[in-house]
């Protein structure tokens, strides 16, 4: 009997263990509190100066550079239109526009962008991407269109290799 009661114990046990392990969104304190501790002491670059202006060519240059790294996960307008997952991550992805993102300064923005946010899925970039592109792509980050008014990726439309 008492080799009964100890199996029921262990399986109660182990379905407790698993059923905290399951990955849910952050709350709102949790949330307030890792936003002010990105944008306050984990973040770097909070002084670095962006040497690249805001003209429609390098504002079309960032966007270019967007394209090529981030819209898998952003979209192409940086606001998650028409990436499926964005908002089942957790953390969720957050809409470039927000007001948590925007408050970041130009060098706080390329900091993340070339080192990445552990333990978040946003990837580094330090070798793949150049100082320039980072740069001009905070350019577009500070510049982005309307939510929706560029479609979505082509990665997730069907039309990946349409002509």
């Amino acid at each position: 009997m008492c080799m009964k009661a100890l199996v029921v114990f262990s399986g109660c046990c182990l379905c407790i263990a698993i059923a905290g392990c399951k990955v849910t969104p952050p709350g709102g304190a949790e949330t307030a509190a890792l936003q002010w501790t990105k944008h306050n002491i984990t973040v770097g670059g909070k002084n670095d100066k962006n040497p690249i202006k805001a003209t429609a060519e390098n504002i079309e240059s960032g966007k270019q550079a967007f394209g090529f790294y981030c819209v898998v996960c952003h979209g192409r307008d940086g606001q998650n239109t028409g990436v499926p997952f964005a908002k089942s991550m957790s953390p969720p992805l957050p809409s470039l526009a927000s007001g948590d993102v925007q408050r970041y300064t130009d060098g706080q923005l390329k900091w993340i962008i070339e080192n990445g946010i552990s333990p978040s899925g946003m990837p580094a970039s330090k070798g793949i991407l150049s100082d320039d592109d980072i740069w001009t792509i905070v350019v577009y980050l500070r510049n982005l269109p309307p939510a929706g008014s560029l479609g979505e990726p082509r990665a997730y439309s069907g039309e990946e290799y349409a002509k």
